[in-house]
């Protein structure tokens, strides 16, 4: 039973740790700060190996609990002596929780507030579009995170984030809002803006 119980806990490990990095934003939110969101971004390039290493642990601790044991000679119901801890339903519910471990990156980004303003009126002349390059997103849900920050701000007409092109394209309106503010609301998530350009 050690065994299994030692499967299981590498399997809520990595299941964890393989969405940590997306993880960690949403509990900024909640805690109310922003600096820790990109604290983990040097587990993403580990997210395959730790998934594979959890489903791999949680597929063996199945094979052990399921597995044909021998029947001791007293007929005794050894089932029935077993602890919730080591139970079918208790595994199940371990099993549940890492594959949503695993799938949150995919999303996570339903967490985060839709906090989109629509705008009523804005001259076309004060309308600027910048793009900011930010470093450390590496999924959905570090998009949903920049943002809902960067819509808090007045004059916000769009935004689009990417992770995958590392870049958040602001349209705002500069009599509102400005640049200098865009920047901080993206360095309030935690992310670092690298590089501004007109667009």
């Amino acid at each position: 039973m050690n065994a299994k119980n030692s499967l299981l806990g590498v399997g809520i490990l990595t299941g964890i740790s393989s969405s940590l990095c997306c993880i960690t934003p949403l509990l900024t939110i909640v805690a109310g700060t922003g600096t820790m969101a990109g604290a983990f971004e040097w587990l993403e390039p580990f997210r395959w190996p730790l998934v594979v290493i959890s489903l791999f642990a949680l597929a063996v601790a199945w094979y052990l609990k399921i597995k044909p044991v021998k029947v001791e000679d007293c007929g005794c119901d050894t089932e029935s002596r077993t602890s919730f801890f080591q139970s079918r339903t208790f595994l199940g519910g371990v099993t549940v929780f890492v594959a949503l471990s695993l799938a949150f990156p995919y999303y996570a980004e339903a967490f985060y507030p839709s906090n989109e303003r629509e705008v009523v009126f804005v001259q076309e002349k004060n309308i600027q579009t910048m793009e900011f390059l930010v470093s450390g997103m590496t999924c959905a849900g570090c998009e949903g995170h920049v943002k809902s920050e960067v819509n808090k701000l007045n004059g916000i007409v769009s935004c689009k984030v990417s992770y995958e092109d590392g870049n958040t394209v602001v349209e705002f309106d500069n009599t509102r809002t400005n640049v200098q503010e865009v920047k901080t609301a993206i360095a309030r998530t935690g992310y670092k803006v690298t590089e501004i350009r007109k667009q």
